[in-house]
């Protein structure tokens, strides 16, 4: 599994489900991303072969975008990343048996969204990163009374 996050929003941008990732599905991910959200100042990652590919490293580097690789062992550098990968596992994986791939992708999605849009993030007081917004009904507002065209008309003086 490949899981996106942005540090500056907290939000995940993608998880991509596969039996093993290869540096063209890293390629494809982030083609994908820079084309939706624009290329990013840098990518930080582990030193996995998918990431540490040269494919991948030349790519970044014609697109100018910076790696920033953290050392060997010490996962407390994408603090970020390793604290949604508890999430991820606490919340959903160790409760989900999946049966085949695409149930596995859709169930993950499913959760990326709500993880996005809906749970509430300590870090963000206690907000979701990506807020669905709510419009409240209309109906019993004071600031947003309904007339009929009947009443409009009549209230213009028509």
């Amino acid at each position: 599994m490949l899981c996106v996050i942005d540090e500056y929003t907290r939000r995940c941008l993608a998880i991509v489900v596969a039996r093993r990732l290869r540096s063209d599905d890293v390629l494809q991910c982030l083609t994908d991303l820079f084309v939706e959200h624009g290329p990013p100042e840098h990518v930080r990652s582990d030193n996995g072969p998918e990431f540490a590919a040269k494919a991948v490293r030349h790519w970044l580097g014609r697109v100018g975008v910076k790696t920033l690789f953290i050392e060997p062992g010490r996962p407390w550098e994408t603090g970020y990343c390793e604290s949604f990968n508890s999430k991820l596992r606490d919340e959903l994986l160790n409760g989900e048996i999946f049966t085949t791939l695409r149930e596995a992708e859709v169930l993950i999605e499913n959760w990326r969204r709500h993880y996005n849009a809906v749970r509430p993030h300590s870090s963000l007081g206690y907000r979701p990163p990506a807020p669905e917004a709510i419009l409240p009904p209309a109906r019993g507002l004071p600031y947003a009374t309904l007339r009929s065209a009947h009443g409009l008309a009549k209230a213009a003086g028509l």
